[in-house]
């Protein structure tokens, strides 16, 4: 089996999780930290979203059975990607929406979507989300990983917006 990895960020990294890791193709999910300037991060740091990182999501995906394409529209099914460094009661520029390519192709399909949606004139303002660099992804603390599964009532602000129909 062929594995690619994916890093989105979206908002709160449990809602994201909990959403995407139901999806076909998926392998894995594990939340943390991407995008920021600091080694090392972790929860305590980057809540005060001063460090740069972005509440992000790792995805393990069979590109057989699902494409990085198809990853990206669910992504933008699931938060609102008009909103600049917010998700529902998450404020701050750890919530930013972001996409943080691991390769060309990745880069090169994640401009090609953003600008796709752009200019399809679903969302009803241009898309906030920044493709950012490929950097470290830090894996968040025991207590977030698979948190919505052992909390099913936690916080989330994450849905999945079934009636807003994306572009293939």
């Amino acid at each position: 089996m062929t594995q690619e990895k994916a890093i989105l960020a979206g908002g709160c990294f449990w809602g994201m999780q909990d959403l995407i890791r139901k999806q076909p193709g998926i392998i894995s999910t594990r939340v943390g930290y991407a995008g920021g300037q600091r080694d090392n991060a972790n929860y305590k740091d980057v809540k005060t979203g001063t460090t740069g990182h972005a509440e992000a999501i790792e995805i393990t995906f069979d590109p057989a059975l699902t494409s990085y394409r198809e990853v990206l529209r669910f992504f933008f099914k699931i938060h609102d990607p008009t909103t600049l460094n917010r998700q529902g009661n998450d404020i701050g520029t750890q919530y930013r929406s972001a996409i943080f390519p691991q390769n060309e192709a990745q880069q090169t399909e994640a401009q090609s979507y953003i600008q796709t949606l752009n200019t399809s004139g679903i969302f009803n303002a241009p898309l906030a989300t920044s493709i950012e660099p490929n950097v470290t992804f830090y894996e968040a603390e025991d207590f977030h990983q698979d948190y919505l599964e052992r909390t099913p009532n936690g916080y989330t602000c994450h849905f999945i917006r079934n009636d807003l129909i994306l572009p293939e």
